[in-house]
C-alpha cells in the first residue's frame, strides 16, 4: 500500500471536507443540503463538526475520509483539492 492511499488523520483547524464541496443531502438547519465553498453551520470555533457521532450527520460526511492525497499538507491543498472534485463532478447544466 503507498502512502498516498493510506487514511489518516484529519488536521487540526482544517475543515476543507465541510466546506468545499457541496451537500445534496439535508442536514440539520438546511433542508436543502449545504453549497460548495460555503462552511457547513455545525462547525464549531475550532472547525470540529458538532454532529460528528450524531445520528443526524449525513451519511455522505461519514464516507468522506481524510486521505493523504485529498488533505496534502495544508488545508489551503485540500481546499483546492476538493474544489476540483466539486467542480468535475457537477452535472452538466
Amino acid at each position: 500500500m503507498s502512502i498516498a492511499s493510506m487514511a489518516q488523520v484529519c488536521r487540526p483547524g482544517c475543515a476543507a471536507c465541510c466546506t468545499a464541496p457541496s451537500i445534496s443531502s439535508p442536514l440539520p438547519g438546511l433542508p436543502h443540503g449545504k453549497p460548495a465553498g460555503v462552511p457547513c453551520p455545525h462547525l464549531d470555533a475550532a472547525l470540529r463538526c458538532r454532529l460528528f457521532g450524531r445520528p443526524e450527520r449525513p451519511a455522505v460526511c461519514g464516507s468522506l475520509q481524510p486521505q493523504a492525497a485529498m488533505c496534502g499538507n495544508s488545508r489551503e491543498h485540500a481546499m483546492h483539492w476538493l474544489g476540483e472534485l466539486e467542480r468535475l463532478t457537477q452535472p452538466a447544466r
